[in-house]
C-alpha cells in the first residue's frame, strides 16, 4: 500500500507535508478534497466527522492528522520496510 496524503491545494500544512514528502523521495497518493466528493467522506469517515487536512494514511496503519514534519519524519520511520521511493535520474 502506498501512502495517501489526503489535502487541498488552498491547505498551507497540506502543501508543507507534499513537500517534505517530495523532498524525501517519497512516492505517495496525493488525494485532492476539492475534485472529489468521495475523499471528503472518507476524511471524514477517518476523523470521526471532522474534514481536518492533511489527513496522512501509512501503510502500517498509522494516521497522522495535520502532522509536523517531525511527525512525519517518526512515521517515514516506523514505515521504513513499506515505504516506496521514487527513482531518480542518473
Amino acid at each position: 500500500m502506498k501512502i495517501k496524503l489526503y489535502g487541498a491545494t488552498w491547505c498551507q500544512d497540506c502543501r508543507r507535508s507534499k513537500q517534505y514528502l517530495d523532498d524525501k523521495g517519497i512516492d505517495y497518493e496525493y488525494i485532492n478534497l476539492e475534485n472529489s466528493p468521495d475523499a471528503v467522506n472518507e476524511v471524514l469517515n477517518i476523523n470521526n466527522g471532522m474534514q481536518s487536512i492533511p489527513t496522512i494514511l501509512f501503510p502500517n496503519g498509522i494516521v497522522l492528522v495535520e502532522p509536523s514534519n517531525e511527525e512525519l519524519q517518526k512515521a517515514i520511520d516506523a514505515n521504513k520496510d513499506f515505504i516506496i521511493f521514487r527513482k531518480t535520474k542518473n
